[in-house]
């Protein structure tokens, strides 16, 4: 029997993505989102590091559901701005998940700001809680620049403007394959997959 995860998120994005990382990463076990809990409230991002709110919000789940739980905090730390928007980067503008008002303001800070000193990158926690309160954190990173302009489509979040190292193209100009095989979210659930295959039947 295939063992459930959840994953506490209801971001469809978020789910369809972590799928297909988790797949590629040979990992086979039937992953759901939060939304299939729609009795579980959302749990308060009260930490101060993305590995704190991934497992705050990981072993909420868990305890929750009585499932193991997977959760991840991640953001777009920029060089210039002393690693902000960080963990407020889903509402940088005020708002969670205005994807739009957070990169309008994001491009307007640093509108004066030229490409030589636009590093960044994108940090993700990714955390596994069991119901028995066992826990474990991956992290990853994708280093970039940041654009002037967005570009692409695809993605979500500040993807349109991060161009990553060695690339011509922004994470939103990528295809989902390609993005997934270096972001920062593949990176960090890719080394959580052996502990997922360790700790789960």
């Amino acid at each position: 029997m295939t063992t459930r995860l959840v994953l506490a998120t209801r971001n469809a994005h978020k789910v369809t993505e972590l799928r297909a990382i988790l797949a590629e990463a040979g990992l086979r076990h039937d992953l759901v989102g939060a939304d299939a809990y729609p009795e579980i409230p959302d749990v308060k991002e009260t930490g101060v590091t993305f590995a704190e709110n991934a497992l705050l919000k990981a072993r909420a789940l868990a305890e929750a559901t009585g499932l193991p739980a997977v959760a991840d905090d991640s953001g777009l730390c920029v060089d210039v701005l002393g690693g902000a928007p960080g963990i407020f980067s889903a509402r940088w503008a005020g708002r969670h998940g205005d994807d739009a008002a957070n990169l309008a303001l994001l491009l307007a800070q640093l509108g004066d700001i030229d490409h030589p000193h636009r590093a960044a990158h994108f940090a993700c926690a990714a955390a596994l809680a069991l119901p028995d309160g066992t826990t474990r954190v991956a992290e990853g990173r994708l280093r970039g620049t940041l654009r002037h302009e967005p570009a692409g489509s695809g993605g979500f979040g500040y993807d349109p403007i991060l161009q990553p190292e060695g690339e011509e193209r922004t994470c939103a100009e990528m295809t989902a394959a390609e993005k997934n095989a270096i972001s920062h979210r593949g990176k960090a659930f890719r080394a959580l997959t052996p502990l997922l295959t360790e700790l789960l039947p």
